[in-house]
């Protein structure tokens, strides 16, 4: 008898709406890696998992297969996984998912939701397996693989499931409609509002965070009725199988076709992504990665409904501190923090070209530069606590910017990057930020362009106002996820507020502390905003999932219990 997933969880799926709605924190997923919270023998466990995986064909029992995916998954950390994968190519990965779709689609939205609440909670459980996934496919280090790629993912796709599932239930299945008449009787219908899917969903994932960026739109299709084709990137193949192979065994508990959740695992050479996003069948597709390709999907899958993050420009203002030590730390760790391969993380920070005030007297925008140089340097000075910090460069694109930027810069770097030895993976490629001083009137062509990993710019301008204008501007013609600004006159506050308004983009204010401005938090940060080229869809908010279903009707003339028309 299958499994009814819904009365497990209707309580977590209520309390997730209300913290929805709330914004303050809330997590039912534990973010620390330890027995106390998942049990002693969890992490060993969860390491064994993945050991186990390694040199092996992914056991992905009952999925349809064509071949193999030969192996394509290198640890950034030294080593290659040597998985392969079951091939499924485009066209039948779409038939086969549209094919299992019509028991999926003809499911209330409360037992979708307990489905997908029922997925999150193993793939919780699977915690530190999914971690050391997430840590030797995208070079995220341990700590923030565990987090990143585990619990704070899971916040993520529950917060999608909650979205998904009240949207579906603001109006009732049911209703009587009466119209007085004149003369006579009323006119009485019945009516019925079925919310039904769009029709087959692709999850086009990234390299750095495949289950982060990947669980909301993976989430959000499924409790919206529609079958999902899980397409990771060819480098990070191995946290979204394990994610499909949960999926795949509570969709078969409820009585579902396990094929609603298939894996699309790329050959070398092939364009998959390509292919699905611009099958006819395909309705939805939700994408993570690079401005050009996020470009061309928004222009050419015209057949479906396209979410987009890409790429940007985040940015700082320096105005005035009153914690000057402060702003370095929190500064340094942002640029720092997993190497600077955070879609979140700040590239352009400006800075009056004369100077600042701070508690430590001014500071020219010279002088900051190498103040912030030197918090790198005390921040990652011991080798260990680097390591945890920066984690490794995640594939050789990154590396090569690292170099361009090195070669290109010359003389402007203000601190340049350095190797750093992992002591526990001595063949991992790990490197500091680099820092230049550029110029707000020279260099427009090098910090309008995305520098993504750890390379960022210290920009002098003519003044604050100037600063903010350029802010405006960059954002709004390029794009940018995240924008923070440092001030202590509240005028100033007030228009950079307004500016961030205007442009689009998310503002944090005068971080200093142990909040950073590339992390925020499920059920209270909105991630994008849709307001600028950066993406055109915010995790999670209502429009993420209200274009994923219709809404249909039914309508009948009215009749008692004693079948007499009303």
């Amino acid at each position: 008898m299958p499994t009814d997933f819904y009365a497990r969880h209707a309580d977590l799926l209520q309390q997730a709406v209300e913290h929805a709605a709330d914004r303050g924190y809330w997590t039912p997923y534990p973010e620390t890696p330890s027995a106390s919270a998942y049990g002693a023998e969890a992490p060993q466990q969860g390491e064994a998992a993945f050991r186990a995986l390694l040199g092996n064909p992914f056991p992905l029992d009952g999925h349809p297969t064509a071949g193999t995916v030969p192996a394509t998954e290198f640890s950034p950390y030294g080593f290659p996984l040597d998985v392969s994968y079951p091939y499924l190519a485009p066209g039948t990965a779409v038939s086969t998912a549209k094919a299992a779709a019509a028991s999926w689609r003809a499911a209330s939205p409360d037992t979708r939701a307990g489905v997908a609440a029922e997925i999150l909670t193993r793939l919780n459980a699977a915690s530190f397996e999914i971690a050391h996934a997430v840590q030797h496919t995208t070079g995220q280090p341990f700590v923030m693989a565990f987090q990143a790629g585990g619990p704070h993912a899971q916040d993520r796709g529950l917060e999608a499931v909650a979205y998904a599932w009240y949207e579906q239930k603001r109006h009732p299945a049911t209703a009587r409609w009466s119209k007085p008449q004149r003369k006579g009787s009323p006119l009485v219908m019945d009516k019925t509002y079925t919310p039904v899917g769009r029709g087959v969903a692709v999850l086009i994932a990234c390299n750095t965070f495949p289950t982060w960026n990947g669980y909301p739109g993976l989430f959000a299709s499924l409790v919206t009725g529609n079958p999902v084709i899980v397409k990771p990137h060819r480098r990070a193949v191995l946290p979204l199988a394990i994610t499909v192979r949960v999926a795949r065994e509570v969709l078969a508990e409820a009585g579902f076709d396990p094929d609603v959740v298939l894996l699309a695992a790329q050959r070398p050479g092939e364009r998959t992504a390509t292919a699905l996003a611009t099958h006819p069948d395909v309705r939805i597709v939700d994408f993570t990665g690079s401005s050009e390709f996020g470009d061309w999907l928004e222009t050419n899958a015209r057949q479906a409904a396209v979410h987009t993050e890409k790429a940007g420009l985040n940015t700082v203002l320096l105005d005035s501190t009153d914690d000057y030590a402060g702003l370095l730390r929190n500064l340094a760790f942002s640029l720092a923090l997993y190497s600077g391969q955070m879609c979140t993380t700040p590239q352009n920070i400006l800075v009056p070209r004369e100077g600042f005030t701070t508690d430590q007297g001014p500071r020219t925008a010279d002088e900051f530069a190498t103040d912030l140089g030197a918090a790198l340097d005390k921040l990652l000075g011991d080798p260990v606590r680097a390591a945890g910090t920066l984690g490794a460069i995640v594939n050789e694109g990154v590396l090569n910017r690292l170099e361009e930027a090195a070669t290109v810069l010359g003389g402007r770097i203000a601190h340049p990057s350095r190797e750093v030895a992992n002591p526990e993976h001595p063949d991992a490629i790990v490197r500091t930020p680099l820092v230049a001083r550029l110029d707000a009137g020279s260099d427009e062509k090098t910090y309008t362009s995305e520098w993504f990993g750890p390379v960022s710019f210290v920009i002098g301008t003519d003044s604050t106002p100037h600063g903010l204008r350029l802010l405006h501007e960059t954002v709004r013609r390029y794009g940018a996820l995240t924008a923070s600004v440092y001030t202590t006159d509240d005028d100033v506050l007030e228009v950079a507020r307004q500016t961030a308004l205007d442009a689009g983009v998310h503002l944090s204010e005068n971080l200093t502390g142990a909040v950073f401005v590339n992390q925020s938090a499920a059920f209270s940060d909105f991630h994008g905003t849709a307001a600028n080229p950066a993406a055109n869809a915010a995790l999670t908010d209502p429009a993420f999932v209200t274009g994923r279903f219709s809404v249909v009707q039914s309508r009948r003339h009215a009749f008692d219990e004693d079948s007499n028309r009303v």
